[in-house]
């Protein structure tokens, strides 16, 4: 084949392959060349991109849908932040049921409010607080000192007492530390439980002393401690000293007495007291006329010490406890063994609450503050002795005087809850710090009895704080809305609302450089969401029976901007929620959680649905749309485009072979013809 015909073929090749070839493309590629050939790659790449016309719109309409999807999951999560809080509004445990307390007096008496509590207002007395017992011992030199040879027990508020042993070579209470040791890590045997108290040491400069506190404030956790005497002398009293207020303590194999001294007392009077103590074995109440479904107290304490076994039985009376679940108790108590065989609580013939043992027995302590019980009083015929015999000689001729105290029988050994001034500077002995009692207070007038200083359950929802007692000083306490918290929520719903409304504007904006609107511009969904959103606001309130001065979002202080979005005047919403908190919970909830927050929360649920909602069904929409442009450009890409390069790269490769070889074709067509390199 000649020269001529050889280009003329490669040529006529290349454009009856690609009729789309612009020969113009092909002429341009080629002249980028360093050689006399074709730009082979060059004009590959051109001719194709004249054949990717197709998938650069595709690509293009790709891009628009991404911008779709991302201004349509905005709005989205905009349209859903105002939903939750139309669902916080219209929740009974929301915002708009919050509460707070304030206290006329903070210094004596605080309170907090849960969620839903009703608001008014409550008048509280504190009379006094609880208190937590506690005991500290006689001073030792150091936590490691020996302890003299001796013994105490430890009456706790339920169980049986426990006696530890203190002196060298007893490994329970060798030391003070040893002693603290033993104490708390006591077991009982029977009942698996401790004895509810914690002994720590406490040290200082003067030497070391073992503490004794009650786990649990109150009278029922109260207990005592003492040390075992067969005689005992009181510490000396001087010319013209008296006693005074106080409680002895004392435990005999009879039974435990509590003798109180009074301001101004003689240790003559106290003897005589000591003398004539017994160990009562039954109690009557003061009331009369109960029967056995007369309603206790609630809160109320009744207490029964076994003054044989030592254990304590404590009933505290809930709403609705009658009489005759106090002896059902007791009963109990009887079977589980806290209380011996013989105690039982009944009803007399004189309607008396009757709480008893048998004479023979060693007695019973019972005390209560159930008003329904009235005071509760032993009966003065059915005792026991406790076993003591206590003498006061008169003054000597320096005006001082003393008391001894001596177990009648004189072979049994007794206890006294203070330190004897006659035992050496060895002896070991316990003083009462603290002794734990119950606060005291009235509520709305009616009297309350508190283990601790929280108490709870006396106003529904509410929990008091007991700081310091003030008797017959009223506190007044009032339970009102929350209006913080309220008003933080609702101006919540006008920010959240304004961020929804602003970026549904946006897409109905024409761009001044693009002179077009947003992506969403033509999009229903999002003309109808604006159209829902500026109508919600519209909502009248109108309630089934009464009136209210809440009606529409103004009277909130809630108004409509020229753009849609929405404003607050704080001073009109605080009004409101100060002054009609009421009409302010109405206005969203409705009488039945039917107001403006669950209308509104019902529209938006049309766009908002996870299922069918119109931004879930439409951004599914875009999403296939968006894979089907995906799986067309691959198949284009995959088989038309990938087809043509393959071709036009060996067309082109071709011509660029012949174009290589003119040159030299021309010279021997020149040469044929007799041209040489100097002829014209």
């Amino acid at each position: 084949m000649s020269t001529s015909s050889a280009v003329s073929s490669a040529l006529t090749s290349t454009e009856t392959s690609t009729s789309s070839i612009n020969i113009s493309n092909v002429l341009a590629a080629a002249s980028g060349s360093s050689t006399a050939g074709i730009d082979v790659t060059s004009a590959v790449t051109a001719a194709i991109y004249a054949d990717n016309a197709p998938e650069r719109v595709w690509l293009a309409d790709q891009t628009t849908l991404t911008s779709q999807t991302t201004a349509l999951t905005a709005i989205e999560t905009a349209t859903e932040a105002i939903a939750t809080d139309m669902q916080s509004l219209n929740s009974l445990s929301g915002p708009l049921a919050a509460r707070t307390v304030s206290s006329s007096n903070t210094s004596d008496l605080s309170a907090t409010a849960v969620t839903g509590t009703a608001t008014g207002t409550h008048t509280v007395v504190v009379n006094s607080l609880a208190s937590t017992g506690s005991w500290y011992s006689s001073l030792e030199s150091s936590p490691t000192a020996a302890l003299p040879t001796s013994s105490m027990t430890l009456i706790p508020a339920s169980g049986k007492s426990v006696t530890f042993k203190t002196g060298s070579g007893v490994t329970t209470g060798d030391t003070l530390a040893d002693l603290a040791s033993a104490i708390n890590s006591y077991v009982d045997p029977t009942t698996n439980a401790g004895l509810g108290v914690t002994a720590t040491v406490i040290s200082d400069t003067t030497g070391a002393r073992l503490a004794i506190v009650s786990n649990s404030p109150g009278a029922a956790a109260d207990f005592s401690v003492s040390e075992p005497f067969t005689s005992w002398t009181a510490p000396q009293m001087s010319s013209g000293e008296s006693l005074g207020a106080n409680s002895l303590v004392f435990s005999t194999a009879a039974g435990t007495a509590t003798i109180a001294t009074t301001s101004g007392e003689t240790y003559q009077e106290l003897a005589a007291a000591i003398n004539a103590a017994t160990v009562s074995t039954s109690y009557d109440s003061t009331s009369t006329g109960l029967a056995s479904t007369t309603k206790l107290t609630a809160g109320s304490v009744t207490t029964i010490q076994d003054n044989n076994s030592g254990s304590k039985f404590v009933y505290t009376a809930v709403a609705g406890d009658t009489v005759g679940d106090l002896n059902t108790a007791i009963a109990a108590a009887v079977t589980a063994g806290t209380l011996s065989a013989n105690v039982t609580g009944t009803i007399n013939a004189s309607g008396q609450e009757v709480i008893s043992e048998k004479a023979t027995d060693q007695g019973i302590t019972v005390s209560t503050n159930d008003a329904a019980l009235g005071a509760i009083k032993a009966d003065p015929a059915l005792t026991n002795s406790l076993g003591l015999t206590a003498t006061a000689p008169a003054a000597d001729s320096s005006g001082n005087t003393n008391l001894s105290i001596a177990e009648t029988s004189g072979t049994a050994s007794f206890t006294v809850n203070e330190p004897s001034a006659s035992s050496s500077s060895s002896a070991f002995s316990f003083t009462q710090s603290v002794q734990g009692t119950n606060a005291s207070l009235t509520v709305d007038g009616v009297p309350i009895v508190s283990a601790t200083n929280t108490v709870t359950g006396t106003i529904p929802g509410v929990t008091l704080s007991l700081l310091g007692a003030a008797p017959g000083s009223q506190i007044t306490l009032t339970v009102a809305s929350d209006t913080t918290q309220i008003s933080t929520a609702i101006n919540q719903f006008v920010t959240d609302y304004n961020t929804a409304i602003g970026l549904v504007n946006t897409q109905f904006k024409i761009d001044s450089t693009t002179s077009k609107q947003g992506v969403l511009g033509s999009d229903p969904t999002v003309r109808q969401l604006q159209n829902t959103l500026e109508q919600a606001i519209n909502y009248v309130n109108k309630p089934a029976a009464g009136t209210t001065t809440v009606t529409t979002l103004s009277d909130l202080g809630i108004t409509m901007n020229n753009d849609g979005t929405l404003s607050v005047d704080s001073t009109t919403l605080n009004a409101a929620l100060t002054n009609n908190s009421s009409d302010v919970q109405n206005f969203f909830e409705g009488a039945s959680l039917n107001g403006f927050a669950s209308t509104v929360n019902k529209t938006l649920n049309t766009f908002t649905s996870s299922s069918d909602g119109a931004f879930t069904v439409n951004l599914q929409s875009i999403s296939t749309t968006y894979t089907d442009l995906t799986s067309q450009i691959n198949s284009f890409e995959n088989g038309y485009i990938a087809n043509q390069t393959t071709l036009l790269t060996a067309d082109y490769t071709s011509a660029e072979v012949a174009l290589q070889d003119l040159p030299q074709q021309m010279a021997e067509l020149n040469s044929e013809l007799g041209f040489t390199s100097k002829s014209s």
